[in-house]
């Protein structure tokens, strides 16, 4: 196969990629990229058997250590065991103070970790609305690159300008596609890094 109908099949391939992608996602949200389902939001209920904390959402910002706190224990770079002992060391008290401190951070992990887990969501999509359109267009160019082929005189110089446009276009396609399915681990890690915190947390907070 020449390097030409090799790069043919490719964009045919790449393509039917693309397509699939859209054609196997839930229907509200087409741009979603990753096996897992889609969820846009993970609800307090799910991570936290704690008390409510709808009266103290809005306030946890307020105090300076907890807003710390919540940052350093939300960074997947601190260790759980790392988390584990901060949690530890900031629930102190008796056993009232123990819970409101609890719900203030854990208001603070939800509230920071989802935000976060939302970003990546959002970015996911935008990254497959753009791997969609390089689809595209690399479709569109080894088209043009066979009507050039097939001309009874040939630009030799145009053939070779779009034949690397359409090589350089393919790497960025890979190198992306490579980067999704990387990145559509990160919201379950998130996931996973809220339950383990809230648990944590809880256990903390046990008189």
């Amino acid at each position: 196969m020449s390097r030409f109908a090799s790069g043919f099949a490719v964009a045919v391939m790449i393509c039917a990629d693309a397509a699939s992608v859209s054609r196997g996602a839930d229907p509200r949200y087409p741009d979603w990229p990753c096996v897992q389902a889609k969820v846009p939001q993970v609800s307090v209920a799910a991570v936290w058997d704690g008390p409510p904390i709808e009266a103290v959402a809005d306030t946890w910002q307020d105090d300076p250590g907890i807003k710390d706190l919540v940052a350093r224990l939300a960074a997947r770079r601190t260790s759980m065991e790392e988390a584990r002992k901060g949690i530890a060391e900031f629930l102190t008290g008796d056993a009232v103070a123990k819970a409101d401190k609890g719900k203030l951070l854990f208001a603070g992990l939800f509230e920071t970790l989802n935000n976060e887990r939302t970003e990546i969501m959002n970015g996911l999509e935008r990254l497959t609305r753009s791997e969609k359109s390089l689809a595209e267009q690399i479709k569109s160019d080894t088209l043009a690159l066979h009507e050039l082929q097939d001309q009874p005189t040939p630009d030799q110089a145009k053939i070779d300008e779009l034949a690397s446009r359409i090589e350089w276009s393919t790497r960025i396609f890979e190198d992306r596609r490579k980067s999704i399915r990387y990145a559509c681990e990160v919201p379950v890690i998130i996931e996973k890094r809220l339950f383990a915190l809230s648990r944590a947390i809880q256990q903390s907070a046990e008189p």
